[in-house]
């Protein structure tokens, strides 16, 4: 059974693009489903949530942005020893 209230966050490694270094963070409420990235801290897709919504997940990113990146490391430091 599915609990449409409950909001789900998970992010990546850390990744790259041109350079640029960035972690993905995926947000998902039931079949509503929003991604952003850190440390820019800006919703990039969003399917379901309301405008208010977005604006309160890009504060939780910008709030949890240091921890977002330090579990982000963390997995990649874990991937690392599994090559």
């Amino acid at each position: 059974m599915e609990r449409i209230n409950e909001l789900t966050c998970t992010h990546s490694t850390v990744l790259s693009k041109n350079g640029k270094p960035f972690v993905s963070v995926m947000f998902e409420r039931g079949k509503d489903c929003a991604e952003g990235t850190v440390p820019d801290c800006i919703i990039t897709k969003n399917e379901g949530f309301t405008e208010a919504e977005v604006e309160e997940l890009e504060d939780y990113m910008k709030a949890q942005r240091k921890e977002i990146i330090d579990g982000a490391k963390r997995i990649s430091d874990i991937r690392h020893l599994l090559q």
